[in-house]
């Protein structure tokens, strides 16, 4: 495994197929939760800057558009829809716009962890990108499913992280150093951090009052 520190400068974050039509049928994870950590992945690599490519199957099918929380998120980020199924690689724009990233590492995050997921990360190792998946973006219909092809990935080199570990590296970066980007994230998706830093600073400033 490469041990050099991810970053925004060697990272592209892949969105895959986060559909409306597929929400209700994911029981790995709850569908509050997994909204919200779709939503930090992609905060995380719009504030940082970091490489970002968004795929969806064609919107006018059941499985519709991409969540609007995530639409939201993204703003003007091109959405590219792609015809073929499960590999999104065998898709020619999506491909071409993974490679003008000009990133070489793949952050990957999406619906079904077993079915585009799987079969995206695979695609990306058999292209030669160094490939992640964002475990806790992701999601199935079973926790069984979802273990079971983080596991696979893990089998093929696919390094499992989750989005939080992600933005946390992402700060490690020297230009991010004084960056309040990490505290900005915490604040929307960690409330009991920010609570328990609101309750330490509370006792130091009781403490010097005392």
């Amino acid at each position: 495994m490469n041990l050099e520190p991810l970053s925004p400068s060697n990272s592209t974050v892949v969105l895959v197929d986060y559909a409306v039509g597929f929400a209700n049928l994911l029981r790995s994870h709850d569908l509050r939760e997994h909204i919200s950590n779709a939503v930090g992945l992609a905060k995380t690599a719009k504030l940082y800057g970091a490489g970002l490519v968004v795929t969806n199957g064609e919107s006018a099918k059941p499985s519709g558009p991409l969540y609007p929380e995530l639409l939201a998120a993204i703003g003007d980020q091109p959405v590219i829809e792609r015809a073929t199924a499960f590999n999104s690689f065998l898709d020619p724009d999506f491909a071409a716009a993974v490679e003008a990233t000009g990133r070489r590492r793949l952050l990957i995050g999406g619906i079904a962890t077993d079915g585009c997921v799987l079969q995206t990360a695979l695609g990306a190792v058999r292209a030669g990108y160094e490939t992640y998946v964002v475990a806790d973006a992701s999601a199935s219909l079973s926790k069984e499913a979802h273990d079971t092809a983080i596991q696979r990935m893990a089998m093929a080199g696919i390094v499992p992280v989750t989005w939080w570990s992600v933005a946390a590296e992402f700060q490690l970066d020297p230009a991010f150093a004084e960056s309040p980007v990490r505290v900005r994230l915490m604040n929307e998706f960690q409330p009991a951090m920010t609570m328990s830093g609101l309750t330490y600073f509370n006792g130091v400033a009781q403490g010097k009052a005392a």
